[in-house]
């Protein structure tokens, strides 16, 4: 076992979890409210701020604090994003720093309101088994990224964190299509007592959604971690290969996660 990886020395008290079950439930209602009746006439800034203040409510709901790192270095016009996949607690994380649009795999759809919520707020799903459908995303992302950015988790599934599995090159392509510049985002989750990396938020293998709610709420000193890294500056021309994006993307995450000894 890693020596980065964080012990949970106590776990949130049973009447504690019951209350905060009570507001995740609350506070998800009200996000189903809220695009029922409130995005149908709200501007893309409205709906953006929306968002924005819903995830950070999540965040504090979970009593997981938001460190960002390098947040400036993101344009105002849009492109592509590369991330580190951990948990469905990714997306929210994001979002409370600055919404954006996602690929997701099919399966989310699927998810009960939260799938539901994803498709409201302009997710792509992919089927992760068809190279046809991942063709015809791509050209899809293409269009969205010609006015909107979009993050995508190249990895193809979710990982404890410790490490970052070589990334899958064919969606880089829309940036590529789209002429738009690939950003990456490292995400790491840590205990704030020890400052180590904590896999508790970690989705992986057959867990199931709640019983991943159910393991963060139990432990109520988390941090999440985004740190951004800019496009490689040293070429004169916007690289126009997939799978240099992605070895590219996939190297600086890598780089930053290994323990300096």
């Amino acid at each position: 076992m890693s020596t980065h990886l964080a012990i949970i020395k106590t776990k949130t008290p049973f009447i504690i979890q019951f209350g905060l079950w009570l507001a995740i439930w609350i506070h998800v209602l009200l996000g189903v409210a809220k695009l029922f009746f409130v995005f149908p006439l709200a501007s893309s800034e409205s709906k953006r701020n929306h968002i924005q203040r819903w995830s950070k409510r999540l965040l504090e709901i979970f009593g997981i604090k938001l460190i960002i790192s390098n947040p400036n270095i993101l344009p105002d016009h849009s492109y592509l994003l590369s991330s580190n996949h951990i948990s469905w607690m990714d997306i929210h994380a994001i979002n409370a720093f600055k919404p954006i649009r996602f690929v997701a795999k099919s399966e989310v759809a699927n998810w009960p309101i939260f799938g539901w919520m994803a498709k409201q707020l302009g997710t792509v799903f992919i089927r992760r088994d068809s190279s046809r459908h991942a063709h015809f995303v791509v050209g899809e992302m293409s269009e969205v990224l010609k006015s909107e950015s979009i993050c995508i988790f190249p990895e193809g599934t979710s990982t404890n964190g410790e490490s970052v599995r070589p990334f899958k090159p064919n969606l880089f392509e829309a940036a590529v299509m789209a002429e738009v510049p690939v950003y990456t985002l490292a995400i790491r989750y840590i205990s704030c007592d020890t400052g180590l990396r904590s896999d508790t938020p970690a989705f992986v293998g057959e867990m199931g959604l709640l019983e991943s709610m159910s393991r963060i709420l139990k432990d109520r000193h988390l941090g999440v971690e985004l740190t951004f890294f800019p496009p490689a500056g040293s070429m004169p021309e916007m690289p126009s290969d997939r799978k240099w994006l992605a070895l590219h993307s996939y190297e600086q995450i890598t780089v930053y996660l290994t323990p300096k000894n």
